[in-house]
């Protein structure tokens, strides 16, 4: 008889980031690099065994593939157990017919058999595209002490950005009496982060009543959470005040990258004491070429470079010709730069070529500005990539 898990983790990774256009026409979201040796979804992994939670069901659905390769049996985050660990949970066919994903709510009640298996007490919802540290056990903790039915993760943003998230208006105890979906006019500033643990009992619940309901969208933000409130359920909101980044666009994603840069970096991955782990191939020495110039760039083990390197991250295994430049760039896996080319404020996915003398990017900047080369894509010698554009393989 296997002892039960006090908490399940179910990490929602099905979504198709279409705001990432070229970064996500071959693989999900969360599979996308960060950092120069990283994936996104690398961070809620690692919170999740940092905290001592050791059964994660990841939920799949769009691009699949190479999310689950880079997830495999889940041991770089030692996840590979026989009883829990982390499992790839794609849609899939029951008695009624194959059912893709409907939502977020729609996604976890169809998986309702893999958490009942552990018999849990809790279940924590987490989101597989952002960028944080946090220790979800001292979450359950404060749930636990709360005697919540429902505790919302929130992160205090300015006002004038509060109408982008889901508000939470709490009482001075943090019992949550309101929630508004991206409010023209918010009272509060206290935004979900989109991590919720759940009493499982009431979480299977007021999914088996949504999922009957013909006018749900089948999401929590819309449906889940204010049909609990209207219910009366208890509410509560769990304050966090680390580095939380939500990187659905390409200049979020480009930021959070930045943010790694600098003698003191807004976000540090080099805390021994709560490690980002990550499947990383063989790594090779660096290699940097007399005539080169690196200055305040993360460059990743595996890197040849002969030109002029400044504030940018670099993934593994990137080259930097003689006589280019890289300026204010994220330059993921493989990417190759060839003498005399030019590259500013760029996102250049895994496998990109930029030929010799061409130029990606321009000295400007606004959320639109950040030219993206999508994986695999060779960009012809002297040809010109403006700011702002979109190159994927046709």
């Amino acid at each position: 008889m296997f002892k039960k898990k006090e908490c399940v983790a179910m990490l929602l990774a099905g979504g198709q980031g279409s705001r990432l256009y070229a970064l996500t026409q071959k693989t999900a979201k969360p599979a996308v690099s960060f950092g120069g040796k990283y994936r996104i979804i690398d961070f809620p992994l690692s919170n999740c065994i940092n905290s001592g939670l050791d059964t994660v069901g990841v939920l799949t659905q769009y691009q699949p593939l190479q999310l689950n390769e880079y997830i495999g049996n889940g041991l770089p985050w030692d996840l590979d157990r026989t009883f829990g660990g982390v499992k790839i949970l794609p849609p899939y066919q029951g008695i009624g017919g194959a059912d893709w994903y409907k939502g977020t709510a729609n996604a976890i009640w169809q998986n309702m058999a893999f958490i009942n298996r552990y018999d849990p007490k809790y279940v924590l919802i987490l989101s597989g595209d952002h960028i944080y540290k946090m220790n979800y056990a001292k979450m359950l903790d404060a749930h636990k002490e709360s005697n919540a039915d429902c505790t919302i993760a929130v992160i205090d943003v300015p006002l004038e950005e509060a109408s982008r998230f889901g508000i939470m208006s709490t009482n001075p105890d943090g019992s949550i009496y309101k929630f508004s979906e991206k409010p023209k006019n918010p009272d509060s500033t206290k935004a979900s982060m989109g991590i919720y643990i759940f009493n499982k009992d009431k979480l299977q619940k007021y999914l088996a009543e949504d999922s009957v309901d013909p006018a749900s969208s089948n999401d929590f933000g819309k449906n889940i959470i204010p049909n609990m409130l209207a219910a009366g359920e208890k509410m509560m909101a769990y304050s966090f005040d680390g580095y939380w980044k939500d990187v659905g666009t390409i200049r979020s994603l480009w930021e959070a990258n930045m943010d790694l840069l600098g003698e003191r970096p807004v976000l540090s991955l080099s805390d021994e004491a709560w490690r980002i782990f990550s499947r990383h191939g063989a790594e090779s020495p660096q290699f940097v070429g007399e005539d080169a110039e690196v200055t305040n760039s993360s460059v990743t083990a595996g890197c040849e470079i002969h030109g002029i390197v400044r504030n940018s991250v670099l993934g593994a295994g990137v080259y930097v010709g003689e006589g280019a430049v890289v300026e204010d760039s994220v330059l993921m896996e493989n990417v190759r730069v060839e003498p005399f080319a030019k590259v500013r404020y760029s996102i250049l996915d895994e496998n990109v070529t930029i030929g010799r003398e061409a130029m990606v990017g321009e000295y400007k900047m606004s959320a639109s500005d950040i030219a993206v080369v999508g994986a695999d894509v060779k960009v012809a010698n002297g040809s010109v990539v403006p700011a702002g554009a979109m190159l994927s393989e046709q």
